[in-house]
């Protein structure tokens, strides 16, 4: 395994393959769509992988912002192994540059002092396995820029029966995507809107490829996923936007891919637009359901029966949520309705999870 080798060398920056020699000189890093082509000493918009010498660099390999336990509800993901806890953690940097980020002070940062902690792959997955988690989640920043240590935490994991879970926007290109996502077992992908100019004006980045992630997601592998969309008023809360983003997902994704509409706080550099109103949430969470979406979640706001898991046959409750709190449990152990044997999609054991809502800093290594 790489991670071993890389990490008993104590070093954070390590080489990577996806990138390409340029006539001009320059060196193209070719893992997502943006192609930063970079001159010798240069870093991409990420700031975390960079050109030294004939190729491309990752700079924060074995580093991270911190690590805490969360419940696999604030992925957020509602059908995969509810109830259980997840280990967290993030690096620095990031490949899109939304002015409305709320997590900004670790995936815009410039300064690698914010990476205060390490670890080893093994130390990671070891570290789950002795905490009780179900999984490791990839977070608080985009994976993909990290994507190598990614990968190499994820073998580790599952080595030890640890699932992984990666928190993306899916802007990757399709090479180090296959990679990447061969590693993941569960995901949920940050659909930020649904049009380019959303993209273009807000995230510095393009719709395209976010939609083409997801498509090769449901139809090129196993991994569970769901979608999540953050509503800003006037910027991507219209109905028709809704309307026309819902449609998309039912024709292209099926019925059966859950979505959660999220609740926008002002934060970053749009500070000054207004909270959702939790009527927006549940004004979409109407047209996703009148377009044939089964399981459409509300989030960011307290609103049990949107957060709850309802059947979709026989409307009976599946799973109950009070924030990241489960109460009654609908499921049989073949995670079927047990009201009408209707079967859940997702990834269920055959009893929930306790964990609840808690929050657990973990510490491992000083960087």
């Amino acid at each position: 395994m790489m991670g071993a080798n890389r990490m008993n060398s104590d070093l954070s920056s390590i080489p990577t393959r996806y990138w390409t020699r340029l006539d001009d000189g320059r060196v193209q890093c070719d893992v997502c769509p943006r192609r930063c082509r970079l001159h010798q000493g240069q870093r991409g918009l990420c700031f975390v992988r960079g050109r030294e010498r004939e190729g491309i660099e990752l700079y924060t390999y074995g580093r991270s912002s911190g690590f805490c336990v969360d419940p696999i509800e604030k992925k957020p993901l509602n059908h995969f192994l509810p109830g259980s806890s997840v280990l967290s953690f993030g690096t620095a940097g990031c490949n899109l540059a939304c002015k409305f980020c709320q997590n900004w002070d670790m995936s815009k940062s410039r300064e690698m002092d914010t990476l205060a902690d390490s670890a080893s792959p093994e130390e990671l997955a070891a570290t789950a396995s002795r905490l009780g988690c179900a999984s490791v989640a990839f977070t608080y920043n985009d994976p993909t820029v990290f994507m190598e240590y990614a990968v190499d935490v994820a073998a580790a994991c599952h080595d030890t029966g640890v699932r992984t879970v990666a928190v993306t926007a899916g802007y990757i290109c399709p090479e180090p995507r296959a990679e990447f996502f061969a590693s993941i077992d569960a995901a949920n992908v940050d659909l930020k809107a649904f049009t380019e100019r959303f993209y273009r004006k807000i995230c510095g980045a393009e719709l395209a490829p976010v939609l083409d992630t997801l498509v090769y997601l449901k139809h090129e592998t196993c991994v569970w996923f769901e979608i999540t969309t953050l509503l800003i008023p006037g910027e991507n809360d219209s109905d028709a936007e809704i309307d026309g983003m819902t449609q998309w997902i039912n024709d292209k994704l099926g019925s059966e891919v859950p979505l959660h509409f999220s609740a926008f706080h002002p934060d970053w550099k749009m500070s000054d637009h207004p909270p959702t109103p939790p009527a927006t949430l549940t004004r979409a969470r109407e047209i996703a359901i009148r377009n044939g979406l089964r399981y459409v979640y509300t989030g960011n706001v307290h609103d049990p029966a949107g957060s709850s898991t309802w059947c979709h046959r026989c409307h009976a409750l599946l799973i109950e949520r009070d924030w990241f709190e489960l109460g009654r449990w609908g499921l049989t152990a073949e995670g079927c309705c047990a009201g009408c044997g209707e079967t859940l999609p997702g990834v269920f054991a055959p009893r929930p999870g306790t964990w609840g809502s808690r929050r657990l800093p973990v510490r491992l290594h000083r960087a």
